[in-house]
């Protein structure tokens, strides 16, 4: 069994990064032939790793530290009056679990997305292959929550069950259900799933204070930032 000691790690050459324009980003890499389990999984993210597929990375940039690791104490969370008033409209959708989206539903739903809101990204134009390497990859702690209306697929969080919260590894939904600001929901909804399973955190990544897309974790209080190895609390 692979522990944090003896743990390899790879690093990728410097390459132009997705969110700031003109910088270089490493991302360093976890050996893909360790044995995680879920205990290693969850100190790997205390120390600011994410789950991309089958992988588990960090930013390791040398000339620059924008990639802020952070999560949000589920306990603790209150909800501002714009996140109570989405949590309020949503109430009419029925949400789920389900041990599988590598079905064409499911797919529908994601090339749907990635065409109507990234198609500046690297997952554009999505295929089959890409989205399921890229969320149907799991290690036997993966939740995938679906957000269903009457019946219809619209949005699905999926999610690691770590040893002290839960992993946001990514959500994609009905872009057309605007009204519904369901990437907010998803968050909501998470926080809700974490609380109920008596965790504390729920881990959301990496927030860019220069990039206006991450804007939006800043607005989930309290939040912790891992800086300088430690994670410090924002009221």
């Amino acid at each position: 069994m692979s522990d944090l000691s003896t743990l390899k790690l790879f690093a990728t050459q410097p390459h132009p990064c997705s969110y700031l324009d003109g910088q270089e980003a490493t991302t360093v890499f976890v050996d893909p032939e360790a044995n995680i389990d879920p205990t290693l999984y969850t100190q790997l993210s205390q120390l600011g790793f994410r789950r991309s597929g089958a992988h588990l990375y960090r930013p390791q940039c040398l000339r620059c530290q924008a990639c802020v690791s952070c999560r949000i104490p589920v306990k603790l969370f209150k909800p501002n009056r714009s996140q109570r008033r989405c949590f309020q409209h949503n109430r009419d959708l029925s949400l789920q679990i389900t041990q599988n989206i590598n079905t064409l539903e499911h797919y529908n739903l994601y090339s749907r997305y990635i065409e109507s809101r990234h198609q500046d990204g690297d997952m554009y134009p999505p295929s089959e292959d890409q989205y399921k390497a890229f969320l149907t990859s799991e290690w036997g702690i993966t939740q995938f929550i679906e957000f269903r209306l009457d019946g219809r697929l619209i949005g699905v969080s999926v999610c690691d069950h770590l040893g002290d919260g839960l992993s946001a590894v990514y959500t994609f939904y009905d872009a057309s259900e605007e009204s519904r600001s369901l990437g907010k929901f998803a968050i909501l909804a998470q926080i809700e799933k974490a609380k109920s399973l008596g965790l504390d955190y729920l881990y959301l990544g990496y927030w860019i204070k220069e990039c206006e897309k991450m804007n939006y974790k800043i607005q989930y209080r309290p939040l912790e930032l891992l800086v300088n190895r430690r994670w410090m609390r924002l009221n």
